[in-house]
């Protein structure tokens, strides 16, 4: 389904929600009411049983250009509509700036596909997920500096900590282009295909990791994201809290029977 001229349609298979981005007339560049949607869904996903794993892909030739701000500033023209000073830096924590570190903080793992343009906000959307599957040929490319205007939704935090220092600069003062092949070079996506493979590859991974132990799976994930900054300590209490957690979870016995028994697990997610 779709909702009303947000360009985003929403299908869930099994235990895998899937969000489409379906604007490509417009390299798929978001909008608005795009990142509403997204926002209010990934939000209420994150407290729907069903939902063991998010895949986010995109319709056509890209996978996102960025924000369409041709759009928004044609809206803005004139006295009458033109915005007051500060409301960027009011808006941006309730759209944008939401969306970002919800794909890090949902409990469960977050895949992209990526395809074409992957530019600005779209790579960080991408950057941000748990598993990027990217076409080799795909084009990652921060546009600000060479716009104008700095870095916004997380760039010059996601960047430096998946590529290192030196190369964020690269992309982010010098809008150096980089293909999907180079991205995973240096650790910006999960792997490189061709890109008539992209969706194929990325609904795989989704369904894998739908099937496994959602709670472990998502437990983990918070761990991760939070590893950065605690110290030992504080993370070794987090590892005692996720153990606790866990081992209470019925994946968590059906992993040791399936153990005993020799055999695969049937994880439920539960």
């Amino acid at each position: 389904m779709t909702a009303p001229g947000a360009h985003v349609r929403v299908s869930q298979d099994g235990g895998v929600l899937r969000f489409h981005l379906d604007k490509p007339a417009k390299r798929n560049a978001l909008d608005d009411d795009m990142v509403a949607l997204l926002i209010d869904r990934i939000d209420a996903a994150g407290r729907e049983e069903s939902v063991r794993t998010i895949l986010l892909t995109a319709e056509g030739d890209h996978f996102c250009s960025g924000f369409d701000i041709v759009d928004r500033n044609a809206a803005n023209r004139g006295d009458d509509h033109k915005p007051r000073i500060g409301s960027i830096q009011r808006r941006l924590p309730s759209q944008s700036h939401r969306l970002i570190p919800l794909l890090g903080t949902v409990q469960v793992p977050v895949v992209v596909a990526a395809r074409g343009w992957v530019a600005g906000v779209g790579l960080h959307l991408a950057a941000a997920a748990d598993f990027l599957v990217l076409a080799e040929d795909a084009t990652l490319w921060e546009p600000y500096a060479q716009r104008g205007f700095t870095p916004d939704t997380g760039g010059t935090w996601l960047l430096p900590r998946l590529v290192g220092l030196q190369r964020a600069r690269e992309l982010l003062l010098r809008g150096t282009r980089i293909t999907g092949a180079t991205a995973v070079e240096w650790g910006l996506g999960h792997v490189a295909v061709p890109a008539l493979d992209v969706d194929s590859a990325a609904i795989a991974l989704a369904e894998e990791l739908a099937a496994g132990p959602t709670v472990t799976l998502g437990l983990t994930k918070w761990m991760l994201q939070v590893a950065g900054e605690n110290t030992l300590d504080q993370q070794l209490r987090a590892e005692a809290f996720a153990m606790e957690l866990s081992s209470r979870s019925e994946d968590f016995r059906e992993g040791l029977a399936a153990f005993v028994e020799k055999r695969a697990p049937g994880f439920t997610g539960r």
